[in-house]
């Protein structure tokens, strides 16, 4: 007696699970956009979210679209003041029948890098930079204050 296999289902960032909430039909694209709590100043800005060249209505965390089946790009950027855009960040799926499209944006934490958008998790560009110029910033303040001290009592 043969034995079938179950239908083969690619798990890659073009192939997510199976989304049963979707049966056959259609397909979504989900992006969670966050940002650091460093650079809790990005909060007060609403990031941009583009799918094949069409806006999106978004905000930060999950946003979930309809979209046709096929291929779809993918473009995040924050708006800002200077340089006008941060963080930018493309990809390109695969909108397969039934699925969601799973995909995480995250934010820089200096201005002038890229941000990161693909499969979660992702990581925040440029954190360990970020956290050596606060260490440093955070160094010289105390040494000017103890100078401070110093000089007062000599």
């Amino acid at each position: 007696m043969a034995t079938q296999a179950p239908p083969y289902r690619p798990v890659l960032p073009g192939f997510p699970p199976d989304d049963p909430a979707h049966g056959h039909g259609g397909s979504t694209i989900a992006v969670t956009m966050r940002y650091a709590p460093l650079a809790f100043l990005l909060g007060l800005y609403t990031p941009v979210l583009e799918i094949d060249g069409q806006g999106v209505p978004a905000t930060w965390g999950r946003v979930a679209t309809a979209v046709t089946l096929g291929q779809h790009h993918v473009h995040v950027h924050v708006p800002y003041l200077m340089p006008s855009r941060i963080g930018t960040a493309e990809t390109t799926v695969l909108a397969v029948a039934g699925r969601t499209v799973e995909l995480e944006y995250r934010a820089p934490l200096l201005s002038f890098l890229r941000g990161n958008l693909g499969v979660p998790p992702q990581r925040y560009p440029g954190l360990v930079a970020a956290v050596a110029l606060l260490v440093l910033a955070v160094a010289l303040l105390l040494c000017g204050c103890v100078g401070l001290v110093l000089s007062a009592t000599a």
